[in-house]
């Protein structure tokens, strides 16, 4: 290890809880438009859930170069039906879609990441896009030196040209 100088790493589930916060905004949403009997956990879940698949509509080229953000829009927009969520506007249906921009760190997260930080350049390697990745990281104060999302590449994790 004394020749490593820098970590990269992912992010969505290993430096962050993206079910709490998702399911907590979904919850923070019905309460302020009036919204009952949802499931906000399995909404959570299958929003989740739609990850890989778009990603892999991308890869196959069923669609064209899409980022992260886009891709979570349009399963937001599915999953609004199916779960027969209405009465939102365009700007709640976008605030939404944000809260991928505001996830929370686990607890050690922040403490773990400032302590290899000390001897290591730190950095992402993630699907999400640059901003959604600064976004988190201002939101709740990771302390990554660099980040390194999928847009930089235009490929998903884990085509080789992520890697490179």
């Amino acid at each position: 290890m004394t020749e490593v100088r820098a970590l990269v790493h992912d992010v969505f589930g290993t430096v962050v809880d993206w079910r709490a916060a998702v399911t907590a905004d979904g919850e923070a949403l019905a309460a302020r438009k009036g919204i009952t009997g949802i499931d906000w956990q399995q909404f959570a879940d299958e929003w989740r859930g739609a990850y890989a698949p778009s990603m892999n509509r991308v890869r196959t080229g069923e669609l064209p170069w899409t980022n992260l953000d886009a891709l979570h829009r349009m399963a937001l927009d599915g999953l609004l039906d199916k779960f027969g969520v209405r009465g939102l506007e365009e700007a709640d249906k976008a605030w939404f879609n944000l809260t991928w921009h505001r996830l929370k760190p686990w607890p050690d997260s922040v403490p773990g990441l400032t302590r290899l930080k000390q001897k290591y350049i730190i950095a992402t390697l993630s699907n999400g896009t640059v901003r959604l990745l600064t976004d988190m990281a201002k939101h709740c104060g990771l302390p990554w030196d660099a980040v390194l999302g999928s847009d930089l590449v235009r490929h998903y994790k884990p085509d080789p040209e992520m890697y490179r």
